[in-house]
């Protein structure tokens, strides 16, 4: 760990750029960052995925698969201007490390391999980025590659996010370097004008301010040098989405890409700055923070880590104010402050410490346990209540349940889920009663693998998997009446009780009631609890299939009790067989949850995807259109049948799909399903 001064490290907010770099699995971001980082300086020799060398992928998983799996804060100094970056995962199963970082940055710059063109995972970042209201940067990247089309990808590029995207340098010399486009009004290039290019990006440019429009029609031209507030409104407001082409390997276009970072992409006062909201619920009021040094604190945790030996690291991004060493900061609605005791800035696995960060700048603060993802730190009570919008996050829909290899170790087991859910938004735990399984749900196979991978690898802690079993319930259809006698003799005191009762079928969700119309003692009131308690002992077990029983109504009406041997235990017993006699006469029936499906995905996949839910038992409610030509199709499923669906829906969709279930309600199953569950019940209850 090494240490900077205050005077040497302070540094205006004008200053300072922020930027993600996101791009699909295997576009080069990792090699990029590499590459930028030695061209600034920050590195003296560029480092391979290869060779497990990079300053971003240094975690121990992430050089065995040779990708990015988290996300990795990296900084550099060109000039004056201190440009933070975050390397972000290429794979959807990612989400929770790639969202997060697109809220902490200004701008999204969406790495495409110039060889394979916009890939499903381009289209989805160039969503994300737009939801988050980011300034967008398409970096073309291995523009070296020999059977790369650089013309037809520029134009598949203006056709699929619009002619607003428009390059900023051409490839020249057979792509050994690049040309501008912007500050040059001619030169020559691999392909197409320079002349063409840069008139094209004026044009779009003083679109955005009537006083250049005027000038520039008048004119002729407007000198690119006095186009920076424009530019930078044209970025903001989503008119402009420069094109740089570069090849991360040879160098080509890496000295220009950082001076487009420095003097071309926003600082903090110049971007869209996610805005605060102050107050909960429908009462919240947007609030926008100001970049400026000398204002209160407001910061936001965008990402935790947690070593085992290290401790917990957050990640955070001062949008207002100063955070020094000994700063008191409170976490959100807390009452208690803390102190900061170390301030770090991060260079992949390494950290250096700092004595102060201010607007715009990406920092971590170490061991202060109370710190979790989103949380918003701040030195002022008035901004007790202050938070951000909610990131759309995909849902986790992928579910396993987990156990410990090793009995006894449940506690630890939790204690480390709890850890990584920390560091994943993505990632969710529960404990499902009505099955009595610990579920944890992510987004993919893929997202469940690697987290149970980084489980043994860090945590040295394994665990049983299998698949959640499903929350069948049983219920009846009708009413029926049953009585039950319990007698038994061993020589000594024995045991009596006798029940009558009758069964009745709620409305569903309705639940359990118990009612009590036994007349003139037939069987004491002492002894009612222990019926009620017979009859919740086998609501719990089932009747028929061994599910839990739900939306009845059990009335005891009448029964018979012995003065001597008619005791607790006894009346239990015929509450419980009394009753399962009258669920076997009362037509009972299983019921199945039924979840409600939202699957976005292209339009021409529409049709296999509505096919496949039929075959699933689905039934469509509804499709509606969305953006860049995808449809929403809604769906009811039973959710027995989704196992599996991710999977299906990838090769429906070449990736492009995603879903989003919830649980809807319950529906009687068909006979054959029932006939199914009634039968492995009887097998396992012969067992």
């Amino acid at each position: 760990m090494t240490t900077l001064s205050g005077t040497a490290f302070s540094i205006a907010p004008e200053n300072i750029r922020t930027l993600a770099l996101t791009g699909a699995a295997g576009s080069g971001k990792t090699t990029l960052a590499e590459a930028l980082l030695q061209q600034a300086g920050a590195i003296a020799t560029a480092g391979t995925v290869e060779r497990g060398s990079t300053v971003s992928d240094h975690d121990p998983l992430e050089i065995k698969s040779q990708h990015s799996l988290q996300s990795a804060l990296m900084h550099m100094q060109r000039g004056d201007t201190r440009i933070h970056m975050i390397d972000t995962p290429g794979l959807p199963d990612f989400a929770g490390q790639i969202l997060p970082a697109l809220e902490a940055v200004e701008t999204a710059a969406i790495v495409i391999d110039a060889a394979k063109g916009i890939e499903p995972m381009t289209v989805r970042l160039m969503q994300y980025a737009a939801q988050c209201n980011l300034d967008r940067v398409i970096i073309v990247n291995k523009i070296d590659a020999a059977e790369a089309d650089l013309p037809g990808l520029l134009q598949q590029i203006q056709q699929t996010f619009g002619k607003e995207c428009l390059p900023l340098n051409l490839p020249d010399a057979g792509a050994s370097k690049v040309v501008d486009c912007f500050f040059n009004r001619d030169g020559h290039s691999d392909f197409g004008a320079v002349a063409d290019a840069h008139r094209a990006l004026v044009e779009q440019v003083v679109e955005v301010d009537s006083d250049f429009v005027e000038r520039y029609l008048n004119e002729g031209d407007v000198d690119a040098s006095e186009l920076h507030a424009p530019l930078e409104q044209a970025m903001r407001e989503g008119h402009l989405i420069p094109v740089c082409f570069v090849s991360a390997r040879t160098g080509a276009g890496v000295a220009e890409l950082l001076d487009i970072i420095v003097k071309m992409l926003p600082n903090p006062s110049e971007g869209n700055p996610p805005d605060f909201l102050r107050g909960e619920g429908d009462a919240a009021v947007p609030e926008h923070a100001t970049p400026d040094p000398a204002a209160h604190v407001l910061a936001q945790v965008f990402k935790i880590s947690i070593d085992p030996y290290v401790g917990k690291l957050a990640m955070l991004r001062v949008h207002q104010g100063t955070i020094r060493r000994d700063s008191q900061l409170y976490i959100g609605d807390g009452r208690k402050p803390f102190k900061v005791g170390h301030l770090f800035l991060v260079q992949g696995k390494e950290h250096i410490e700092v004595p102060q960060v201010g607007p715009g700048d990406l920092c971590a603060i170490g061991k202060v346990d109370e710190l979790h993802y989103d949380a918003v730190l701040h030195d002022a009570a008035e901004d007790a209540h202050m938070h951000l919008a909610p990131l759309p996050f995909p849902v986790p829909v992928y579910g396993v349940a987990i156990s410990p290899k090793r009995r006894g170790d449940e506690q630890r087991m939790w204690e480390i889920m709890g850890k990584l859910v920390a560091e994943d938004p993505c990632l969710r735990i529960e404990h499902v009663a009505t099955t009595n399984e610990t579920i944890i749900y992510g987004l993919s196979e893929l997202h469940m693998r690697l987290m149970f991978d980084r489980m043994r690898e860090v945590y040295k802690f394994e665990v049983d998997t299998r698949p959640p079993r499903i929350a069948y319930r049983e219920t009846i259809t009708q009413g029926s009446q049953a009585q039950y006698r319990h007698k038994k003799q061993t020589g000594g005191a024995g045991q009596f009780g006798e029940v009558h009762l009758r069964i009745e079928p709620l409305p569903r969700g309705a639940g359990f009631e118990f009612a009590d119309e036994v007349k003139g003692g037939a069987i004491p009131y002492q002894f009612i609890p222990a019926v009620e308690k017979g009859v919740r002992e086998a609501l719990a077990t089932g009747a028929i299939a061994g599910y839990p029983v739900v939306d009845v109504r059990v009335v005891v009406h009448d029964g018979k009790h012995h003065p001597v041997d008619s005791k607790e235990i006894a009346f239990v017993t015929a509450g419980r067989k009394a009753f399962l006699e009258a669920m076997r006469a009362a037509r009972a029936v299983v019921l199945e949850p039924i979840a409600k499906m939202q699957i976005t995905a292209p339009e021409n996949a529409v049709g296999a995807i509505t096919g496949d839910l039929s075959t699933r038992r689905g039934m469509v409610t509804g499709t509606d259109a969305a953006n860049l030509g995808n449809m929403v199709v809604q769906a009811q499923v039973p959710l027995a049948e989704i196992a599996g669906y991710q999977a299906r829906l990838h090769a429906m969709t070449a990736g492009q799909g995603t879903y989003s279930v919830s649980l809807s309600h319950y529906e009687i199953v068909p006979p054959n399903v029932q006939q199914q569950l009634v039968s492995e019940y009887k097998v396992q209850d012969e067992d």
